[in-house]
């Protein structure tokens, strides 16, 4: 991809796995580069060594937890006082298959922080996306879901899993959510004309952290066959690369991308009304106005 040493972007999770690699790439086309994360104690090392890796001192650290509608408040207040603009937003930060506990805000935990936390960031960002993008050089957003969405069921009465709780269907909802929320974001930026455009990336199966709280067995099979059956997260984090730079995809979005093409995500994420029907009721969770009513 062409050096890009004039746009900035913002990467969730940034300091681990898919996160990391995806800032350092970004952070090698020359761009400035700021990682959201809640891992105070590891950000120094992670910012030094991207730097050293890639030669860019326009790498830094905002701490910002998904889990506490206050703390992406005052991230994005801070992002915001530094009175740059923004032209790409990668949502990659999450948990997976953690056992039932709640955000700050009482939301439970994979619902709260994977799909609430992204959705009020992005929100919140909006304003300063839709300044930084122009004709030809739209800002985008790029949200990263997981093939586990296919088999995920979104209970409009039950969001919080509060009635039956399972791990592995609480990730997979709020990896829906994600999906239905970025086609929603897309046709309400196309509808105003805004140069922003809004694509949700699958990074397939990747040999990350994230599988400490799955079964034993599974962990187990990971430890000794990761390498043979899972991606890096060099190439986990190839998709969300590309959908943030690549030229293919300039003023293109509403996009389900897995290595590099698109695909089709589940049939119920084209459903207008269901889009619709999740985006208010997160704008009442997050206090977001509803501007689509």
């Amino acid at each position: 991809f062409p050096p890009r040493p004039d746009r900035v972007a913002i990467v969730t999770g940034g300091t681990d796995g898919i996160g990391y690699s995806t800032a350092k790439h970004l952070a090698r086309l020359g761009m400035h580069v700021i990682i959201a994360g809640n891992n105070d104690s590891k950000a120094k090392q992670v910012v030094s060594k991207i730097k050293e890796e890639t030669l860019n001192d326009k790498v830094e650290f905002l701490y910002c937890d998904l889990a506490s509608m206050t703390s992406i408040r005052q991230f994005v207040q801070k992002f915001k006082m530094k009175k740059i603009p923004l032209h790409v937003l990668i949502n990659n930060a999450g948990v997976m298959m953690v056992p039932q506990r709640k955000t700050r805000d009482g939301f439970e935990e994979h619902f709260g922080l994977n799909y609430l936390g992204h959705f009020l960031l992005t929100n919140l960002l909006l304003d300063t996306l839709k300044e930084s993008g122009s004709p030809g050089h739209s800002a985008r957003v790029v949200t990263v879901s997981s093939a586990t969405h296919y088999v995920a069921e979104l209970n409009m009465d039950d969001l919080q899993s509060s009635a039956c709780y399972s791990p592995h269907a609480a990730y997979a909802q709020s990896k829906l959510a994600l999906v239905l929320f970025t086609y929603h974001l897309q046709r309400l930026l196309a509808a105003e004309g805004s140069h922003v455009t809004a694509n949700v990336v699958d990074p397939g199966v990747v040999n990350t952290d994230l599988y400490k709280h799955v079964f034993w067995a599974t962990r187990l099979a990971k430890k000794l066959l990761g390498w043979l059956l899972f991606k890096t997260p060099d190439e986990g984090a190839w998709t969300s690369i590309y959908a943030a730079v690549t030229p293919e995809l300039e003023g293109v979005g509403g996009r389900y991308l897995y290595n590099e093409k698109e695909t089709k995500s589940l049939h119920v994420t084209y459903n207008q009304k269901l889009q619709q029907q999740l985006w208010s009721k997160s704008c009442e969770m997050t206090g977001v106005l509803d501007v689509t009513l």
